[in-house]
């Protein structure tokens, strides 16, 4: 199997500051440990080194079988799952978030060059990539549907209209089932926030009735470090109307929704959030949440609830008073970007809840993440722990083959896995269908 070529530096023997020996705490559930915050001159900061697959597969659970559907991709983020079985592709990187000029910390600097060291050198694709199994014998054509895009990442289809948010701006393209290019460039339907792009990912996901786009916007900083002015219209998800593109907030306070899903059955909105750094190892959880109309999730001013930041200035009480805490803890510093439920056909032990990617951590010495889990649900909430279900992309020594990011199901009951490092698309299939 023929992979993308990985190209990065070794890493650095960086001074590294914080804590010393990480706190082994449970991170995991509604009621995730949290220990006091630890702050200093620097975070603990590390990030594994890129390398090679080789003859290595990612490992699934018996009963699993994995193999890359697409490889030679430029950086694939989400995937679309369309009605013919065909697969869309959002390949892009975006942002543009100077450095902090009004302080200069050596932690600014540090930091962005270990996190550069985890990434890809392959450039943004700014398109989308169609990948069709012609004959159904599980191997994969690719073919570009449209090019010129702005770090695409959401997409949704309504009908016969495929939403793709940019990083910019929210597009539509007509759309027939079987079509394998655009037939023309995109319509904008409205604008996203795009001003600096600290946190650049615009996720989406339509409402179960196709009325209503739900676009998540990140925040402009970890924690308000450009000033709360940088942070308007951030920290969001919003509503847009898909005929007339009129939005609204329609839940705030949270730092950076990276996934976004319909509930099954209910028609919830769920969330995979990535919460705020440098506070330790084990500070913050991300999460996994039930996004509520109205709802406030506590940044910058709060975590986890009412857990106030002592950070922010100025306080707002108020605001934490109305903090409401996520439903799932998944761990500090996991960085998920992958959110999915689970159908029947893929198996008894995970017929019900989330798959969740999670891309990996930076922001503590012993890496977490990298990992594909599943969250099993009971009467349509979280219950119990994660379960691994794509893993190997950590080595045991301490290197990374891979980072997943997002996650979608086929009907036939099939993982879909982007890895924006590995620049390839993995397919998890259930024996037991064939």
């Amino acid at each position: 199997m023929k992979l993308t070529s990985l190209y990065a530096a070794p890493l650095s023997a960086l001074l590294l500051a914080g804590s010393a020996n990480a706190q082994n705490a449970q991170q995991y559930g509604a009621n995730p440990t949290l220990p006091e915050p630890q702050r200093g001159l620097l975070p603990d900061m590390t990030v594994p080194e890129p390398t090679e697959w080789g003859d290595q597969l990612p490992t699934v659970p018996d009963g699993y079988a994995i193999t890359a559907i697409a490889t030679d991709l430029k950086v694939p983020r989400q995937t679309l799952v369309l009605p013919n079985g065909d697969i869309l592709v959002a390949e892009g990187s975006g942002g543009n978030a100077p450095r902090l000029r009004l302080r200069l910390r050596p932690k600014d600097f540090i930091a962005g060059y270990i996190k550069s060291q985890g990434t890809t050198s392959v450039e943004s694709g700014n398109r989308l990539t169609l990948l069709r199994d012609e004959n159904g014998d599980g191997s994969y054509e690719q073919s570009v549907f449209a090019e010129n895009l702005n770090a695409p990442y959401g997409l949704a289809l309504v009908d016969n209209n495929l939403y793709v948010a940019n990083q910019d701006a929210l597009v539509r393209f007509d759309y027939e089932e079987g079509q394998t290019e655009a037939s023309g460039p995109p319509e904008e339907i409205t604008k996203l926030p795009s001003e600096i792009n600290h946190h650049w990912t615009k996720a989406m996901t339509a409402s179960a009735d196709g009325d209503f786009l739900y676009v998540g916007i990140g925040s402009n900083s970890n924690i308000t470090e450009r000033g709360m002015a940088a942070e308007v219209n951030r920290a969001e998800v919003w509503e847009i109307d898909t005929e007339t593109g009129m939005h609204r907030p329609y839940a705030s306070g949270l730092r950076n929704p990276t996934a976004l899903t319909i509930q099954p059955d209910t028609g919830q909105l769920w969330a995979v959030v990535n919460e705020r750094d440098e506070l330790g190892p084990n500070l913050v959880p991300d999460y996994l949440t039930t996004v509520q109309e109205g709802g406030f999730y506590g940044w910058p001013y709060s975590y986890w609830g009412q857990h106030v930041d002592p950070r922010v200035r100025p306080q707002n009480p108020d605001k934490v008073e109305s903090a409401i805490a996520p439903d799932y803890g998944l761990g500090s510093h996991v960085a998920p970007l992958g959110l999915a439920f689970s159908i029947p056909e893929m198996g008894d032990e995970f017929a019900e809840g989330v798959f969740i990617g999670e891309h990996g951590s930076w922001n503590r010495n012993d890496p977490v993440g990298y990992k594909v889990v599943f969250v099993p649900f009971s009467n349509g909430e979280p219950d119990g722990d994660p379960i691994d279900f794509v893993s190997g992309f950590l080595t045991d020594d301490g290197k990374t083959r891979g980072r997943p990011v997002g996650v979608t199901i086929d009907p036939d009951g099939a993982l879909i896995i982007a890895d924006d490092l590995t620049n390839a698309v993995w397919r998890v299939t259930y024996e037991g269908n064939e």
